[in-house]
């Protein structure tokens, strides 16, 4: 029965549905599967899934893109199934929410209108709240505040993305230049090792070289006067010290 339903659909129809999965905010996979925001069980999501696949099916489909809007769809499901991805995208929108909500409380105050409703709601101001959350109205609202709110994440984590990536080419770059300096190093202790013999051989061989004694010919050296019993040396008086 489903399938002869789907038979059934216009080629106009199954464009224009791939034309709006097309056109969908792409950080928010419910508007890619058409759901609203707080209808998304898993087995809503399921059906969703299935329902739009078979009518953008590229085998189905001649839209040229109908391809893409199947992957997309698949995309969009795998991510609301998906625990974290789904936990994440849930605390955002209900931050959209709570937004929406304080620009309508702040409204209501100056609103006659919305005054007069609480009179008259047997909830007062939290019944007409309530049944306004479940329009189109309320719907739309929040749809375009999640936009900003999507938005504005995804730019934060792709600026601390960016700046961790940025990070982490400079770490590998000290760390680069460090492995370079060691390597350095290493270099020349073994090129110091390398020519230690060398080093040893020439300081032996001045060491020999400097305990020769070095002879004038037909001179000898002086006699030390305390050695000498002779007495040949020529003492000289000393001189008075000057007043």
């Amino acid at each position: 029965m489903m399938q002869a339903f789907y038979a059934d659909i216009k080629d106009v129809d199954r464009e224009n549905e791939v034309n709006r999965i097309l056109g969908a905010f792409k950080l928010n996979p419910f508007e890619a599967l058409g759901l609203r925001f707080d209808k998304g069980t898993e087995d809503i999501i399921r059906k969703q899934y299935r329902k739009l696949s078979l009518a953008v099916h590229p085998d189905k489909c001649s839209h040229p893109r109908a391809s893409d809007a199947f992957e997309i769809l698949g995309n969009a499901q795998k991510d609301l199934l998906n625990e974290e991805k789904r936990k994440t995208l849930d605390f955002l929108l209900s931050h959209a929410k709570e937004e929406v909500l304080k620009e309508w409380k702040k409204a209501a105050k100056k609103d006659a209108a919305t005054g007069l409703a609480a009179m008259l709601h047997e909830e007062g101001k939290v019944g007409v709240q309530a049944a306004w959350e479940n329009t189109l109205e309320f719907h739309e609202a929040w749809k375009l505040k999640a936009r900003d709110v999507l938005a504005r994440a995804e730019w934060r984590r792709r600026k601390l993305t960016k700046r961790l990536k940025e990070e982490e080419e400079r770490a590998k770059e000290e760390h680069k230049k460090e492995k370079e300096e060691m390597k350095r190093k290493r270099q020349v202790e073994k090129a110091w090792e390398s020519g230690r013999e060398d080093r040893v051989g020439s300081w032996r061989t001045f060491q020999k070289g400097g305990k020769r004694e070095k002879r004038i010919s037909g001179l000898k050296p002086p006699t030390l006067k305390m050695s000498d019993e002779e007495k040949r040396y020529v003492q000289r008086p000393l001189l008075p010290e000057q007043p």
